[in-house]
Formats: structure tokens, sequence, C-alpha cells
């Protein structure tokens, strides 16, 4: 499965790193690719193993907001 999420508040690469680290700790999930200039993260994951909501836990708990 993928997953396109919209992430507000990225700013420098480090942002685009902390994202990126906490999306793939997540079990299930297999790829991740942030995307900073457009604000988003493309996610590839295995479905029953890690929920959207998760994903969308994992960023909110870096400090930034996800649509």
């Amino acid at each position: 499965m993928e997953k396109t999420l919209e992430i507000k508040g990225m700013t420098c690469n480090h942002c685009k790193q902390s994202v990126t680290n906490a999306l793939q700790e997540l079990n299930g999930v297999n790829h991740v690719e942030v995307d900073l200039n457009q604000g988003k993260a493309y996610v590839k994951y295995e479905e029953g193993k890690v929920t959207e909501a998760q994903m969308k836990d994992a960023v909110e708990d870096q400090g930034y907001d996800v649509n």
C-alpha cells in the first residue's frame, strides 16, 4: 500500500530527517520519501501491520501537523 501524508511545519533538512526516522521506525513501513518543498511524505507500507493513524501520530509526535 502507498499513502501520501501532507505535513505542515517542516522547514529544513533536520525536519525532513525527523519525519523520515519517525515513520521508518514503525513496524510495517517499508519505504519513506519526504519532499521538503512540497511538504509531503510518501510512505509504502504493509496493510494490516501499520495504520494511517499510527503514521499520523508518529509525525505529530515530532511536532508537525498532518492533514
